[in-house]
């Protein structure tokens, strides 16, 4: 990667009520990338309809350094994944960088996020390690949490709630946000055969304000894990996880039937009173629901595909030839 090409790195910055700290993130970011030769830069700050002083700053900011500093300014509060979303399609360097906005992030860690996309990796993803948080409330969910996100995609990360990562512009342009989904990009980008890497970063204790997320927030990321691990592994085949259980759900419902059926036949059971004919028809019909499930949801990929004329891959490099029009 050519890290001297115009505009190559853009520093995506969520911001929401952080009017305080936004002054002395841009002097630190703005520092820091000044200090790299050849390297040119993009500072996007995206207010995600903050209710305090920080739209404001933002503009200050922007009237200041108009030829590095853009401001995206959301009508209301879209939270932290449609505002990374908006500066990652805004963004025109070849590595995208976010960050969040409350200083807790170190700028003097972009210089190592860099170095380390340029030894070939795709996303770099930053790893708290001595995380300047209470215990009880944020870092023991987090370890739980991240150990568990972990095992279940197969991407091994430490720290999949830091912000601060770096992403190939490449990559950055496969993925799509929804929902809550910011912390899984990693994840994303590993599916669509990206190289992932992890490094240590400085984690700062907060200075302004307070946190934006609590101890409530476990049941959206376990949520969001189920999410993703349906996107993983059955966005293209939905009939074999539905189908599946489907089948599994009808060979209860058969065993329960043959229940029914064996003490009609040997104690003259009354099968209107027989707890098997219940379990039956419960396990029956739920299988059916599952397998018509399977194939509504195949029908639906297949109309997502086909209608957007859309791959099921993506390519990482092409030697001769060229791609079909």
């Amino acid at each position: 990667m050519n890290l001297n090409a115009s505009r190559t790195v853009s520093i995506v910055v969520p911001v929401f009520n952080e009017e305080e700290s936004l002054p002395l993130l841009h002097e630190q970011v703005a520092r820091t990338l000044a200090q790299m030769d050849g390297c040119t830069h993009e500072l996007i700050y995206v207010d995600d309809g903050s209710s305090d002083g920080s739209l404001e700053v933002c503009r200050e900011l922007y009237a200041r350094d108009p030829e590095h500093v853009r401001v995206i300014s959301f009508r209301r509060n879209f939270g932290q994944t449609a505002a990374m979303a908006a500066g990652f399609d805004a963004a025109r360097g070849e590595v995208i960088i976010p960050m969040d906005a409350d200083l807790q992030n170190d700028p003097n860690d972009i210089p190592r996020l860099l170095e380390k996309i340029k030894e070939g990796y795709d996303v770099v993803s930053g790893w708290r390690a001595d995380r300047q948080d209470t215990f009880l409330s944020r870092r023991l969910p987090s370890v739980l949490a991240n150990r568990l996100i972990s095992a279940i995609t197969g991407v091994h990360l430490h720290d999949y709630g830091c912000t601060l990562k770096a992403y190939h512009r490449d990559v950055a342009a496969h993925m799509n946000f929804y929902g809550e989904l910011h912390r899984f990009l990693p994840v994303l980008a590993s599916w669509a055969g990206a190289r992932v890497a992890e490094i240590k970063v400085n984690h700062r204790a907060r200075q302004f304000g307070v946190s934006k997320y609590g101890i409530g927030r476990t049941l959206r990321v376990l949520l969001d894990l189920i999410t993703i691990k349906f996107l993983l592994s059955y966005s293209t085949k939905p009939m074999q996880v539905f189908g599946k259980w489907g089948l599994y759900a009808l060979c209860v419902g058969f065993f329960a039937g043959l229940m029914t059926l064996g003490e009609k036949l040997l104690i003259n059971q009354d099968v209107t009173d027989n707890a098997w004919l219940f379990v039956c028809m419960f396990f029956s019909l739920g299988g059916l629901q599952l397998i018509c499930m399977g194939l509504l949801g195949e029908i639906n990929v297949r109309t997502y595909y086909e209608s957007q004329k859309k791959p099921i891959y993506t390519v990482r490099e092409r030697l001769g030839g060229s791609p079909s029009p």
